[in-house]
């Protein structure tokens, strides 16, 4: 049984003595190990707060989705209130659109009573209690590291996630210095495992001309996983070639007091209103550079829509708001995919397509991330719900006569197959 269709270990309705209800909101993975982390972070998180009715949900790749868990709270009525909480490190695309356009579409269908039992709580971001935590899992992790005496050779890597959003990177080098300020370190470098660069192997290959004794690489994220092993494959890499530099990689930060914490933090201030998911510098409406093209109200729109239609895809639920074709086919454009030739690819799709006439038969379009990072470029084919991954710019002609008009899969490039 997949792991978004067992049944939760939380209560199916508020009781009298609730005051809260809290959807706590994750990523989702493919991976099931991972959705158990974040499911042991809603239970830990419930478990801290029995009065609250903690609501596990997912933003893509594991249900409940946002929109169903809120769908589901909103036949409830409108009290006790509900807080959505991300349990996301930074403000990324995820944060900034998908929890704003649920909630939209939640009040616009919703009862016209004029009550607004709807909070979004802020994402976790560089608060000093994580990022004393991942100081202390690089402590644990090398202790002989950070002696007075060792301390000015020591060379630390912080690692984050990576995202296409500046507001996301800013805050994580933001969150690398806060962690390592003040501890008497040679050099604090921060790096990312995909979307933007320094790449971590980048990174500490540029560390390694620093002549550091010791190298620790600090992952700052969540929970293990894909990007965790990783990165410990390309540490043990790193320090096959360079002997010399002791290399140690630390656990992430993982659930505990301090995480469940912050969280509380969080729920806390949203109900006051001090705490609140903020919008100043957000690269939807403010021009920064590189993200103009996406700025304003209806730019911005646009890109959430877009974007948002990824996620539908995901889920096996693509809507196509164009005149109905036969085949709508999605090519990532983000820039992992970018990098590894997906715009490329898309143009040959296009002039292959062209070149059979079916141009008003099949669409195909640039989208955002599709959640493959580091497996692109990746093809999406609807309403087929084919989805295919590592297709290059050479396999546009087999795609386009085999499958789009063919109708037989390319199997060796497959994917999966959404239902």
């Amino acid at each position: 049984m997949p792991l978004s269709a067992r049944p939760l270990s939380f209560p199916p309705s508020a009781s009298a003595g609730e005051s809260l209800r809290v959807v706590l909101l994750g990523h989702g993975s493919r991976e099931d190990s991972a959705n158990r982390e974040f499911l042991a972070a809603a239970e830990g998180f419930a478990q801290k707060h029995p009065a609250w009715r903690v609501v596990p949900a997912f933003v893509e790749m594991a249900r409940p989705s946002l929109p169903e868990a809120l769908a589901s709270l909103a036949k409830e009525g409108a009290h006790p209130p509900v807080v959505v909480l991300p349990l996301f490190l930074f403000l990324a695309g995820h944060v900034k659109n998908d929890i704003g356009l649920a909630l939209d579409g939640l009040e616009k269908h919703g009862p016209s009573s004029g009550a607004r039992p709807w909070l979004a709580a802020r994402e976790l971001g560089a608060e000093p209690a994580l990022t004393e935590l991942a100081w202390r899992r690089a402590q644990d992790a090398a202790p002989q590291a950070f002696t007075p005496e060792a301390a000015p050779h020591t060379a630390v890597v912080v690692v984050g996630r990576g995202s296409s959003d500046p507001d996301a990177n800013g805050e994580f080098h933001k969150a690398a210095r806060l962690m390592t300020e003040g501890r008497g370190l040679g050099w604090t470098l921060p790096a990312y495992m995909g979307i933007t660069r320094p790449l971590a192997p980048e990174v500490m290959d540029m560390a390694a001309r620093l002549r550091p004794r010791r190298l620790v690489v600090v992952p700052y994220m969540l929970f293990g996983g894909v990007l965790v092993e990783r990165l410990r494959e390309q540490a043990q890499a790193f320090a096959q070639r360079h002997p010399w530099i002791q290399v140690t990689v630390a656990e992430p930060l993982g659930v505990n007091e301090a995480l469940l914490g912050v969280l509380t933090q969080r729920v806390e201030g949203a109900l006051a209103g001090t705490a609140v998911l903020p919008c100043g510098s957000c690269q939807y409406r403010e021009p920064l550079p590189g993200k103009a093209r996406e700025a304003g109200g209806l730019k911005a729109l646009l890109w959430s829509l877009r974007h948002g239609a990824a996620h539908q895809a995901l889920a096996g639920q693509a809507r196509h708001a164009h005149r109905p074709l036969n085949r709508h086919v999605l090519v990532c454009g983000n820039a992992d995919c970018a990098s590894r030739g997906s715009l490329r690819l898309l143009r040959a799709l296009r002039d292959k397509i062209k070149s059979l006439g079916k141009g008003r038969e099949i669409l195909v379009t640039r989208a955002g991330c599709m959640g493959r990072c580091g497996e692109g470029p990746t093809v999406a084919v609807y309403p087929d719900g084919v989805w295919y991954r590592g297709v290059s710019e050479q396999d546009a002609g087999t795609l386009v006569e085999e499958h789009l008009v063919g109708d037989r899969l390319v199997g060796r490039l497959v994917d999966q197959v959404m239902g």
